[in-house]
């Protein structure tokens, strides 16, 4: 398998990362599909809007949804990232050099959301790319077999594992 995962350690810096990252290997020619996440800060609320950037050059889809400023549940809007999903499948049957997925979440760990794409991409050898975080780690170590790879959350460190020809781990 052609995985790998990455987990910045602050609130919002994996989302920060994968965008860069994003841009700059788009820069160098690669093609890629996928989604990257761009938090919006909103001033009467200390949440932010979630909207994922579909790879390479969008649409921009918000993936949450306000349930108000006591709400304690999930803001994911779910058909909002199925659709995020669908766009990036359906741009697997091109030719791509890499998949990002912003986050392996909990649609991911319970086998929805981009589990299928993720499966998809590794079947047709092109190399993934997850943001992680500590509640579905090792939920994404379980779906991989163990053969996710973990990078720094360095910039430089992902564009080393990418132009590394070899992706797969021992």
């Amino acid at each position: 398998m052609k995985i790998a995962y990455t987990l910045a350690p602050g609130r919002g810096e994996t989302n920060l990362l994968l965008a860069e990252l994003a841009r700059v290997l788009t820069g160098q020619g690669l093609r890629l599909c996928g989604t990257v996440q761009v938090d919006i800060d909103r001033e009467t609320d200390d949440r932010c809007d979630m909207d994922v950037m579909v790879l390479p050059d969008g649409p921009t889809i918000r993936i949450s949804q306000s349930l108000g400023k006591n709400a304690r549940g999930c803001r994911l809007d779910p058909e909002a990232l199925e659709q995020a999903v669908a766009l990036s499948d359906q741009a697997l049957d091109g030719h791509i050099d890499l998949l990002i997925v912003n986050k392996f979440g909990k649609h991911e760990a319970e086998g929805r959301g981009f589990r299928d794409t993720i499966g998809k991409a590794l079947a047709n050898g092109v190399p993934v790319l997850v943001g992680a975080n500590k509640l579905n780690v090792d939920a994404l170590n379980t779906f991989c077999d163990g053969a996710a790879q973990q990078l720094a959350p360095d910039l430089a460190s992902l564009v080393n594992w990418i132009q590394t020809p070899d992706h797969a781990t021992a």
